[in-house]
This record gives C-alpha cells, structure tokens and sequence, in this order.
C-alpha cells in the first residue's frame, strides 16, 4: 500500500468526449494497476461498462450502495450521489492508493479540480495529481477543419462539441491522441499543433485503443494549481503582450492608436515547435455591434481559439466572447465598474488597486487574444479597426445580437 495519508490521496482526472476512449483507458488502467489499488468514480455505471473480466463475480456489475469491489482489488463505484460526498465517503471507508475520476463527456474537468483544491473537506483528504484528456483524434481534427457536421452542433442548451473539447484541453497536463492509427503523420503532427496551441505545456502522447504506461496518468504528480506555466495559451498570450517582451496596441479616447516602439504589437509565438501563433487587441473605443458580429461570423477558420472581453456602444455589459473553431458565443459578465453608481464604483476601485483606470472610460476596453496558423494579422487588425464606432456613431442608439442582461448567452456563429 502506497497511500500517503498525510500528503491526500493523489487524484487523476479523466475527461474527453463521448467516444474518445475514456471507458477503454479506465480499464486499461485497471488492468495494469500492478502494486496499485485504484478507486474508480464512474457518472454513469451503465454508460461505462467496466471490463466484466476485471469483475469479482459474473459478467455485470452488481453494485452495494454503488461501491463494487473488482478482481485485482480495486474498487468501482458509481457516482449515484454528489461528487464531494462520494470521494469524502471513500476515504472514509476504503483503502486504496489512487483515485480515478472519470467526468462526463459533456462537462469540463476544471469544475472536478476545483472539488480538490478549494473544498477543505475533500482537499484535506486528497491532491490532485494529473488532469487527462483523451481525444478522438479524427474527430478532434475535423472539428476543427470547420467541416459541416450537423450532428456535431450544439443548442442553445448542449453547448456544441467544439467548446468542450477547447476547455477540456486548455486544463489538461496530458493530453492522449487516441484513435492514432486511424491518422496519417501529418495529421497526428496537426493535431499536436492544435493542443500545443490551446495548452502550451500539455504532454501529447500518441495512442492507439487507449494504451498507455500507467506511470504516465497515476502518480505524474503534474498538476499544481499555482503553476503561471500551467495557464491555456490565450491567457498566456495575454501576460506575454502586458509584458516587456509583448506588446499590444491601445487606443486614446479619440480611438486613434498608440504608437509603441516594437513592431509585433502584441504578436506572440508559444513556441517554435508549433506553426502556431497569437496575437492580442485592445482598444479603449467601443465596437459597433452589428459590425463586431460581422468580424466574428466572418473569423478564418485559421483562427482555432479567440477569447476575451469586448466593449460594445449602447451596452453597460462586459461581455465576453469565446471562439472555438467554428463555435462563437458571448456571454453578458456583468456591468463595467465605470458604469457603477458612484458609490459602488468607489468601493469596487478601492478593493482593487491594480485595476487600469482611463480617466473617461474608465474599466471599459476590449481586450481579445486570437491563436491560429496562417492568418494575415494585418487584415484582421484592420477589420476589428473597422468594427470601432466612428465619432458620430459613439453616442447613436445601436442594436446587435449581444447580450445586454448579466448571465445571458449569445451564439454568434453556429458550428
């Protein structure tokens, strides 16, 4: 038994869309667990269909209080009630050295994490020891390729494929290529690209049904929440450019941009392993709705992830736009602190002394990253530019598709 009770019990979590390979890891894992006794929470006991060989008894899993014990000493459990009782309950009861966290394929892992590291009751009896992601990598690339799949688009209430699969990527530590002898090379190196972009310290690893060494995904000890190197590629571009070697352009009130003395303005190469690159745009002048929604419907596929926050004339929201492939949404953040009452606003600016303040605009601004390959930076910069309100526009009535109403969501552009 290798369980360190004073350090918590290290946690891997597994996310990926429905048909990735998440149910064919899951048993691998427990094939190949050694030494290891590992304590599987499941969402769904009949979605995933644990190996019936790896079953104590007979060929279904016959569940006590959702908890099964398998053959080589592990333990299944279906997770019939919330996640943080489950694992609580567990390590009360049970002995095991690892736990394995399967979440849904229509949820993001972060949101499992978060259990881990911010709720004392579960983080004083757990850490959290690697984020996993395991891609159909076929699919992975079509979705991006912008490939007209109906059954692959969202509704308003299922987010579509394409978010989740960004987000689920964006926290990973490793993320499996799986499905790999189902592409050529190029299109394995393509979609190491795509990863590299969305998560630039990601470990890739090529697989075929799954099958991984289990010293990769159990005991990797990768994850740590305070890492600055841990963050998604777009906010890492967004450092980069506030940073000495990064710059961005910015805007006076009259929109005229600032001149800066290095030529990149905010461009930003993750790395050079990668044909990938981003860029970030400010301005401290509004877009005009409908014209901004014209720039966002009419973004090159080239670009794979754009996100941030966008001020728009005649709206008081933060709103914040997420691009992923084909998939563009916004959603209303909440009101700009300038647009506070003046006591509120004082009280907000007081708690927060970082905050850039413009004399007149105040927090307003748009602030937006863009990651993709082969794209004219130029002509894009030159489009946004367009999208700004002209001087007798700032002060007109102007309608668009974006929210207006904190927690509301737009799709902009369907997948």
């Amino acid at each position: 038994m290798e369980t360190n009770t004073d350090d918590g019990i290290p946690v891997t979590i597994l996310s990926g869309s429905l048909g990735a390979g998440k149910t064919t890891l899951l048993n691998h894992l427990l094939s190949n667990a050694g030494d290891r006794t590992l304590a599987v929470l499941v969402n769904d006991m009949g979605e995933v269909n644990v190996d019936a060989e790896l079953v104590a008894e007979g060929s279904e899993l016959e569940l006590d209080d959702g908890v099964t014990e398998l053959s080589n000493g592990c333990i299944c459990c279906e997770l019939q009630d919330d996640l943080e009782t489950a694992v609580v309950r567990l390590a009360r009861d049970r002995s095991f050295d690892h736990l394995v966290v399967e979440s849904s394929g229509i949820s993001e892992p972060a949101p499992v994490a978060r259990l881990f590291t911010t709720e004392s009751r579960v983080a004083a009896r757990y850490d959290v020891d690697t984020l996993v992601t395991v891609l159909d990598t076929p699919a992975f690339l079509e979705t991006f390729a912008g490939e007209d799949q109906p059954e692959r688009r969202g509704t308003a209430e299922d987010r579509p494929l394409s978010d989740l699969l960004v987000e689920q990527v964006e926290v990973s530590n490793v993320v499996l290529l799986n499905k790999a002898d189902l592409c050529s090379e190029a299109e394995l190196a393509d979609a190491e690209e795509l990863v590299g972009a969305l998560q630039p310290d990601a470990e890739t690893i090529r697989t075929e049904f799954s099958a991984v060494d289990p010293d990769r995904l159990l005991g990797a000890a990768l994850f740590d929440a305070g890492r600055v190197n841990d963050l998604p590629g777009w906010k890492r571009a967004l450092e980069s450019a506030d940073g000495d070697d990064g710059h961005a352009d910015h805007h006076d009130h009259d929109g005229r941009a600032e001149s800066r003395t290095d030529d990149h303005h905010g461009h930003h190469h993750p790395d050079e392993v990668y044909g990938v690159s981003s860029f970030v745009y400010r301005s401290r002048r509004p877009f005009h709705p409908e014209r901004f929604a014209a720039f966002l419907r009419d973004l090159p596929r080239s670009i794979v992830r754009a996100k941030g926050t966008a001020w728009l004339a005649d709206n008081e929201m933060r709103v914040s736009v997420a691009q992923a492939g084909p998939s563009i949404r916004a959603t209303a953040q909440g009101p700009w602190i300038a647009s506070l009452p003046e006591v509120e606003r004082d009280m907000y600016r007081s708690n927060r002394p970082n905050l850039e303040w413009h004399d007149e605009h105040g927090d307003r601004r748009t602030e937006l990253v863009f990651i993709g390959t082969d794209y004219d930076e130029g002509a894009l910069r030159a489009a946004l530019e367009d999208a700004l309100v002209t001087d007798e526009e700032w002060d007109s009535d102007l309608d668009g598709p974006f929210p207006a109403e904190q927690g509301a969501e737009t799709v902009v552009r369907e997948p």
